[in-house]
């Protein structure tokens, strides 16, 4: 049955962080906790279209996270691309566009190549748009974006005079994004962690214990639920 979505989020961005705790309090290799959490992002995209959500954006790997040990990261790496393809017919099928933001340069090409894959299958799909970030970091994101611009201005493209704070987002990777009303971060850290800097201005954030892979759906609905209790002014007053 379709929930009541009135004052909801149009857009929610989730830090999916505790997937390595997970998998350490029940005596399993870090690895394990990933698997699991990727089970967990299938339920909640599925999740989204009864809560009104719209967009949803998940950050599954950061420009940070390369410090990681090579066993875990090489793991990730194998779990993303075993994702794609297991879950692309399944995403078509529900009507999930997705789309990939971050530097895919350091990523392996049979990686990038199934990320290209997968944005054209699904590119005319709109019940929910899935943004996936992977190397992805927001000063990075905003360095990149900034260098696009001033090639421009070089270019004659783009007057000085013309940029403000509508030009820059036309050159991050979201671009094709509306911003987060909603950035939610499991496992009980209170920290952003360089996460759609730009993008969240505005946004409210919710920072809860659950750790990734017992994030439920139901658990999702109550902190939908305390967002829409919310008073956004966005830096106004009411009268």
């Amino acid at each position: 049955m379709a929930k009541d979505v009135e004052n909801g989020p149009n857009h929610v961005a989730i830090i999916m962080d505790g997937n390595g705790r997970w998998a350490q309090m029940r005596g399993r290799p870090r690895l394990f906790g990933h698997h699991a959490g990727a089970k967990r992002v299938r339920e909640i995209v599925e999740s989204c279209p009864d809560q009104g959500v719209k967009y949803l954006t998940i950050f599954a790997f950061s420009t940070e996270n390369w410090k990681r040990t090579q066993t875990e990261v090489a793991g990730l790496m194998k779990l993303f691309r075993r994702y794609i393809q297991r879950e692309a017919r399944d995403l078509l099928a529900n009507g999930v566009r997705v789309r990939f933001i971050g530097d895919r340069v350091r990523l392996d090409d049979k990686l990038v190549n199934l990320m290209d894959e997968l944005e054209l299958l699904t590119s005319d799909n709109d019940r929910v748009h899935l943004t996936v970030a992977i190397n992805y970091g927001g000063r990075d994101e905003v360095a990149r974006a900034t260098k696009r611009l001033a090639y421009d201005v070089a270019a004659g493209k783009l007057a000085p005079k013309d940029v403000n704070d509508e030009t820059l987002p036309k050159y991050l990777d979201t671009c094709f994004l509306p911003d987060p009303d909603l950035v939610i971060r499991t496992s009980g850290e209170a920290r952003i962690s360089n996460f759609l800097l730009w993008q969240s201005a505005y946004a409210e954030y919710e920072f809860i214990d659950t750790l990734w892979p017992d994030f439920t759906p139901e658990v999702f609905d109550h902190v939908l639920l305390g967002f829409k209790a919310r008073d956004r002014r966005f830096g106004g007053v009411k009268a």
